[in-house]
């Protein structure tokens, strides 16, 4: 197999666990991201262990201005583009972005509009030649809004609705999309968080959502049974859920 793949936000763990699964199929990779210096260490260490090409560039997602040159470069280098993954984006802080205004609009701006710019900007391309695939990393917080985490909540789901349009967009030229939706995993964002359970590996969840993708998915929820959870989750009445402390 030898689609080239970019992966943006690959310095996250369910971005390495991605690359890593990606990588044992034999996909030339282009890991994107801000921290130039972290992003090299990884690309040498799946170049050792999967023998494929693996480049960096640097992306800032917030710099959607930037965001066609670099998808050019990105290019360049790989020799073409089939696949993008999109593992970026910014949980905040609940307490400080109910108070401030502009932290607010950047967890929404990092998550959704930023997000959706650059899928927008990948999307054209891969239309363009009939093929490829999109996969983007949103989160079970997007299924319902709850007071612990509404702002992140909202992006994600916005960026659901975004890709399930995507996706309706894209499928009569070939070009898959699919939605993860993680509940917890282990990862730099959620450390210290209270109140996490059943704490998924991302070097799993990088293997399932491969094998979703190889499969035809549209939607995964990772690990599976957060589909249940949130299904109990949507079904409770509004009368009542404004009530509960989630």
């Amino acid at each position: 197999m030898s689609e080239p793949v970019l992966i943006v936000g690959a310095g996250s763990a369910i971005a390495r666990g991605c690359a890593a699964a990606l990588a044992a199929c034999g996909h030339p990779l282009c890991l994107a991201g801000r921290d130039g210096g972290e992003l090299k260490r990884i690309a040498a260490d799946l170049r050792v262990r999967y023998r494929v090409q693996v480049e960096t560039q640097r992306l800032d997602l917030l710099a959607a201005a930037r965001h066609e040159a670099v998808l050019d470069k990105v290019q360049e280098s790989l020799g073409g583009l089939h696949g993008v993954v999109l593992a970026a984006g910014e949980l905040g802080d609940q307490a400080e972005a109910a108070r401030d205004p502009e932290l607010l609009a950047r967890v929404l701006n990092t998550n959704f509009t930023a997000a959706a710019a650059l899928l927008t900007r990948c999307a054209n391309r891969l239309e363009a030649q009939g093929a490829g695939f999109i996969v983007a990393i949103g989160s079970v917080a997007g299924d319902r809004g709850r007071q612990s985490n509404y702002p992140y909540g909202a992006a994600k789901g916005g960026l659901a609705l975004f890709l399930q349009g995507l996706r309706n967009r894209l499928h009569p030229a070939g070009v898959r999309v699919l939605t993860v939706k993680p509940g917890f995993v282990d990862t730099a964002m959620t450390y210290g968080l209270s109140g996490m359970f059943l704490v998924a590996d991302p070097r799993q969840v990088g293997r399932r959502i491969v094998r979703a993708l190889a499969g035809g998915r549209d939607v995964i929820y990772v690990p599976w049974f957060w589909r249940y959870i949130l299904w109990v989750i949507r079904a409770i009445p509004e009368p009542l859920f404004k009530r509960l402390k989630l």
